[in-house]
């Protein structure tokens, strides 16, 4: 029987330094081999310095929502609000829950693509995969596609529907729990494995991260931020991920 290959994937290295060290623990103590950078933001250095020498997949993790952005503000006002940082992912969503969009597509390709070059100074290369953070926006999805285009890179295009392709190669999505009562990150984890195709690369997103203030204040995501890190430091999910056959793999093994 073909054996099920999976990414464990750790979003938003950068976001703090509290939710960069409890990344670094599911690294270096875990099971994350891939994580998502968020360019722009302060932490994002100290961020890659902690994971310095452990080899792990780093993708670019495009941040429309939170923090200074990396384009000149001047080229890009739809994006930013009166006190010029990256408008709220709460008004993404209410203006996706409306069918509106406040956005201007070339002012989004402008920042994404700031962020892009932002990426590379910082990382040195180009990113494993390309995909954005916690937006809803029509004009995101065709900004990451027409970046993606322009410079060659491998776009990560995840649905609602929990399918996903990277570099059009068919992925299956796991489910992302994180922001429901009662979250139980192993039993989440379990059931997208137990629900995946084998042939078909799956990909699980986490947010492990420990909490500081920065979090507290700018996040609604916070404790189960924790309850991943220990999920993805277990030694028992490990096992268990090895007695179903799992193989775990990164953006760079497809």
């Amino acid at each position: 029987m073909e054996k099920l290959q999976l990414i464990v994937r750790a979003d938003d290295i950068g976001y703090s330094e509290g939710v960069n060290y409890g990344i670094e623990k599911s690294v270096k103590s875990g099971i994350v081999r891939s994580v998502g950078l968020m360019p722009n933001m302060a932490a994002a250095a100290h961020g890659l310095k902690l994971l310095e020498g452990t080899g792990v997949c780093i993708g670019q993790h495009t941040n429309l929502c939170i923090g200074k952005p990396c384009a000149d503000p001047k080229l890009i006002p739809s994006l930013l609000d009166e006190n010029g940082n990256l408008k709220s992912s709460k008004a993404y969503r209410e203006a996706w829950a409306i069918g509106s969009e406040f956005t201007v597509l070339e002012e989004m390709v402008i920042e994404i693509e700031a962020q892009y070059h932002r990426f590379k100074e910082l990382v040195g290369h180009d990113p494993s995969y390309f995909e954005a953070h916690a937006v809803m926006s029509k004009n995101l999805i065709a900004g990451l596609k027409i970046v993606a285009e322009k410079y060659g890179l491998k776009y990560n295009a995840m649905n609602f529907d929990g399918t996903g392709t990277f570099s059009g190669r068919p992925l299956t999505i796991c489910p992302m729990n994180s922001m429901k009562p009662n979250y139980d990150p192993w039993e989440t984890l379990k059931s997208g494995v137990r629900n995946a195709t084998p042939g078909k690369p799956a990909v699980f997103v986490g947010h492990p991260g420990y909490i500081d203030d920065f979090l507290l204040c700018s996040s609604s995501l916070t404790l189960n931020r924790a309850k991943e890190v220990t999920m993805l430091t277990d030694p028992a999910m490990k096992k268990w991920l090895d007695e179903q056959g799992v193989e775990l793999i990164t953006y760079d093994d497809i």
